[in-house]
């Protein structure tokens, strides 16, 4: 799939998450980066934490979420963007609908795990109580090739 065409802001969004992404690469981790910005402000930052932490529900965008709730000092994210590198699994777009984030810019899909719009589309299931826009497959060549790189490197 090719990248639609998007803001200023959301390539930054997603270039920040790509540097987080790096970041878990380069300490073993699978390469997945997650920022939230709320009116211009970054409100947390994080990449996948698996390995480090021996828990397998350690995600980029799970992480994220909750520091940006910590950060924001509440209990819901409605007006926040959340920019991840991966489309996110069940898990991680239950949580960006329990959080209530307004909006989520993700790079690659992901065919095998994705439920913001590959395999299901929890994130904007029209009978939760909450839907979220989405955007899918900003930078995704660049995100894609990053975990490409890392599992090849790892077979």
């Amino acid at each position: 799939m090719t990248s639609p065409p998007v803001a200023a802001g959301d390539l930054d969004g997603m270039r920040a998450a790509l540097a987080l992404a790096r970041e878990a690469a380069a300490k073993g981790e699978v390469p997945v980066g997650a920022v939230v910005f709320q009116g211009g402000v970054r409100l947390s930052a994080a990449h996948n934490e698996t390995v480090a932490r021996r828990d397998p529900t350690a995600h980029a965008e799970f992480l994220a979420v909750q520091r940006a709730l910590a950060q924001a000092g509440l209990d819901r994210l409605p007006d926040a963007t959340l920019y991840v590198t991966l489309e996110p699994c069940a898990m991680c777009a239950g949580a960006v609908v329990l959080a209530k984030v307004g909006r989520v810019v993700f790079g690659a899909w992901d065919d095998k795990a994705g439920m913001t719009g590959s395999l299901g589309d929890i994130a904007r299931h029209p009978r939760l109580n909450h839907q979220a826009e989405v955007l899918g497959g900003v930078l995704a060549e660049e995100c894609g090739a990053l975990l490409r790189e890392f599992f090849a490197s790892r077979r």
